[in-house]
């Protein structure tokens, strides 16, 4: 059984997908939103190549716990994505997924430039694992 993580941001979406097992989290790409709807395309294509039961979005929370605008949007996200995929989409608390995928990637001491490409798909990783780790 792989589940499939997504940060979805205002412009891309990053995806992680676990391994066969469920424990591991592993990032393999960023997809672009447009307008045209080629993002539903990759992503089912994507769930299709790595065989995927369930998906796992990440919802922006506010510090309080509370949903803002942005928790409304991605949720309106999660339900279409579901109603598209014919899957369980089932979203986890991200607060702070962005800021920790910042910490480990300065850690690893990767430019600015290398960052920006790669970190909507870390904050999928994140994200992904700890949905993971708490269904253990």
């Amino acid at each position: 059984m792989r589940i499939m993580g997504l940060d979805v941001g205002d412009k891309t979406i990053g995806v992680a997908v676990s391994d066969s097992l469920g424990l591991t989290a592993q990032g393999v790409t960023t997809v672009k939103l447009v307008d045209d709807g080629r993002h539903w395309r990759q992503l089912e294509e994507l769930c299709r190549e790595y065989t995927v039961d369930r998906i796992v979005v990440g919802l922006p929370k506010n510090m309080d716990g509370s949903l803002g605008p942005r928790a409304e949007k991605v949720h309106r996200f999660a339900e279409q994505l579901a109603q598209k995929m014919g899957l369980p989409v089932e979203t986890w608390d991200e607060r702070l997924s962005t800021v920790a995928a910042e910490r480990v990637l300065l850690e690893a001491d990767m430019s600015r430039r290398k960052r920006k490409g790669v970190i909507d798909k870390m904050a999928a990783v994140i994200i992904l694992q700890g949905y993971l780790d708490a269904h253990r």
